[in-house]
């Protein structure tokens, strides 16, 4: 069978096989905190906060790296695993950076979140003294080691979905930090500048330099290669303030590389950018429409003799246009002079 039931909260789920406990509950629209866990990324198991209860099982087993089985019988919100929950949350927040309101993630922090459902409002523990330079090497973003909670998403993220594993986890114990290789300045890493730790980091340690919030958003397809991945451009204004990808139906799953999400800001915005076709006319290029560019571009093409004529395309059109640009080479232009700028 593909699929399993099992119990969740006095509910019952259906779930395919493999499927995991906190997928199950998940499914039956029940919350169980959580931040090492990511929908991108393995199981993990780390913050030891999506501890369950499962009759005829011993202890607070994990729910993110447990596999659901048919008949199991789960409690999500008991007492035994509240008070796991809320040790570990406390322990976090006593060595986590507590100005939320200058934090560019706030009131999307997910520790904020689980400290809410927790009913965290004071702290057991004494704040720790101890802080990090903040790395603003990268023109991009920022790594605040002060604001990290050491859940390694990002991390995981770096090796598992781009596979260049410039950072990792560094030290041991009370001195444990992300870094990477060297502990050198994120600049003189072997990192792309993707931005998926950013996208994964559940707190304001990995934060984009551009912190203004969205008033809109808009869907788009991005326009630096055929690929045809999809994002949501956060809007405010007439400028672009945010870019994240689109993970449903679409070729990219929500990942973007590093064009696509910090190469559309501020190339739409920039001041030197073309906005209306110029026509050279007595040695100055002057704006024109769109209607006398193209007829003059046609009158151009047309006076050329067969095999006169080379055309290229670009690696940024799909494969579909392409197409239709060397068709239009071959039948119309008479030539089969046709590159593609895809190796460039």
């Amino acid at each position: 069978m593909d699929e399993i039931r099992l119990t969740v909260d006095g509910r019952e789920v259906k779930v395919k096989k493999g499927a995991t406990v906190l997928e199950a509950a998940q499914a039956a629209g029940v919350y169980i905190p959580t931040l090492c866990h990511d929908p991108d990324l393995e199981p993990y198991g780390g913050c030891r906060l999506c501890v369950v209860e499962i009759e005829k099982m011993r202890g607070l087993p994990t729910s993110c790296t447990t596999p659901a089985t048919e008949g199991m019988v789960v409690h999500t919100d008991t007492p035994a695993a509240n008070d796991v929950r809320r040790a570990a949350v406390e322990l976090l927040c006593a060595d986590h950076y507590s100005e939320c309101l200058t934090c560019p993630q706030n009131q999307r922090c997910e520790l904020q979140k689980v400290a809410a459902y927790l009913g965290i409002t004071r702290l057991p523990y004494p704040k720790t003294t101890r802080t990090f330079p903040v790395d603003d090497s990268n023109p991009f973003f920022d790594l605040d080691r002060n604001r990290c909670i050491l859940c390694a998403r990002c991390v995981r993220a770096c090796n598992e979905i781009t596979c260049v594993g410039a950072i990792d986890l560094a030290y041991r114990g009370y001195q444990s930090k992300v870094a990477t290789f060297g502990d050198q300045l994120m600049i003189s890493s072997i990192c792309k500048s993707c931005g998926e730790c950013v996208a994964h980091c559940p707190t304001g340690a990995l934060a984009p330099k551009e912190s203004r919030r969205p008033t809109r958003e808009v869907l788009t397809t991005c326009p630096y290669c055929g690929v045809g991945c999809q994002m949501s451009l956060g809007i405010r204004g007439h400028e672009i303030v945010s870019v994240r990808g689109k993970r449903e139906d679409s070729p990219n799953k929500g990942w973007l590389c590093v064009k696509g999400r910090y190469g559309i800001g501020e190339f739409v915005s920039h001041p030197d950018r073309l906005t209306a076709p110029l026509v050279r006319r007595d040695g100055e290029l002057k704006k024109v429409s769109w209607d006398e560019a193209l007829d003059l571009v046609a009158r151009k093409l047309a006076s050329y003799q067969k095999g006169e004529v080379a055309v290229i395309t670009s690696a940024k059109c799909t494969n579909e246009e392409n197409y239709v640009f060397q068709k239009l080479a071959r039948a119309v232009l008479g030539t089969n002079n046709v590159d593609h700028c895809a190796r460039l």
